[in-house]
């Protein structure tokens, strides 16, 4: 653990470590794993996560667009890299960086196999993803006629997976409609069958999936959220380690009367003797409004102290009243000792928009 003394996220390796041994255990022995690195690895530092995973032995990457898999080739990954949602305009780039298109509507397809030919390639990896209740991006099931007469014959591309993406895997509730899903995606898999010589990989569920639906394994899974500690499921996340702690230290410690205000369109008064501390970092930082006025809390020596009054571009304020601390102190935003989920409820929002809205302007602290 570092001893911070400006605003800094900590990384933790060994928790990465954990978190996937963890996830592993949950899959029978022959099914693939495929870590979700996009958005700078869920807010934290997708180098250095890709090249834990990599060493640990994962089977894929996936990211969101071309220039994150890009970064990655450029710094040594070698593992395969599945870009989940990639432009035309990118295609040049994304077959020199030797990345794997996710290809899910007529007019990407179109467009990859016209790359490819241009760039006279020979069984370039792809994945066709369809849509099976999600209705995000993904070819339907009554695509499936035009995509086999578009690839059955071609010998630039070689598909290598199918794949869709689960919508509501982490509510309970909604058990009939994922299964509904599994259905149809394995439905699909059957119309796909003998197409190719080979038999591409078939994969559906993300984190959630993993632990609720484990009869949607198929070939391969993806995790994303579970692989930096959270799994949408309180009794699971006491299973998983935070591998990301952001971390603060007060620059200033105020005492106020009653009726005095505190920040920005004095949004916040005191009810009676308050001491305050300011925090170097604000919604530049990735902490945003909504976590002002008491929606969000933060850990100093054990003890919560809420954020009062609106969040400043580059610092908020704290209440501390009766919790013993100092200037120079260390502060606990989210991370070990102070969950992001629960941090995230309070100001009705999710985990990963919380640690993917970390601004890069924070400094990465890696542990190994």
């Amino acid at each position: 653990m570092s001893d911070p003394k400006e605003t800094i996220l900590e990384i933790d390796l060994g928790a990465l470590e954990h978190n996937y041994h963890f996830l592993k255990s949950r899959l029978n022995p022959n099914t693939k794993f495929l870590a979700v690195v996009k958005a700078f690895a869920y807010g934290s530092e997708a180098i250095a996560i890709a090249k834990k995973m990599e060493a640990l032995g994962v089977d894929y990457f996936a990211v969101a667009y071309t220039k994150e898999g890009a970064i990655l080739r450029d710094q040594g990954i070698t593992t395969p890299i599945l870009v989940l949602h990639p432009q035309p305009v990118n295609f040049p780039e994304l077959i020199d960086r030797c990345l794997e298109p996710s290809l899910y509507s007529a007019r990407v397809l179109k467009a990859f196999m016209e790359a490819a030919k241009d760039s006279h390639q020979t069984d370039y990896p792809v994945h066709l993803k369809f849509n099976t209740g999600l209705n995000r991006l993904g070819f339907w099931e009554n695509d499936v006629a035009h995509v086999t007469a578009r690839l059955k014959d071609c010998k630039e591309l070689k598909v290598v997976s199918l794949f869709s993406h689960l919508a509501a895997s982490d509510d309970v509730t909604e058990g009939a409609f994922n299964k509904r899903q599994i259905e149809r995606f394995t439905a699909i898999t059957k119309k796909l069958e003998n197409i190719w010589e080979h038999k591409p990989m078939y994969h559906l569920l993300n984190t959630s999936g993993i632990l609720n639906y484990p009869e949607g394994q198929f070939d391969m899974v993806r995790s994303g959220i579970g692989l930096y500690g959270y799994s949408n499921d309180p009794s699971i996340d006491k299973k998983l380690k935070a591998v990301g702690t952001l971390k603060t230290v007060i620059s200033q410690i105020h005492n106020i009367a009653a009726e005095e205000t505190v920040g920005y369109n004095r949004a916040y008064t005191a009810p009676g003797f308050r001491k305050i501390a300011t925090l170097p970092l604000g919604h530049a930082d990735g902490i945003g409004r909504i976590y002002g006025n008491a929606r969000g809390t933060v850990m100093i020596n054990g003890k919560q102290a809420p954020i009062i009054g609106n969040v400043c571009m580059d610092m908020l304020m704290v209440d501390i009243t009766g919790i013993p601390c100092q200037e120079g102190d260390e502060v606990v935003l989210f991370g070990k000792g102070h969950s992001a989920e629960e941090v995230a409820a309070g100001a009705s929002t999710i985990s990963y928009e919380l640690l993917t809205g970390i601004s890069q302007r924070v400094k990465r602290i890696i542990l190994s």
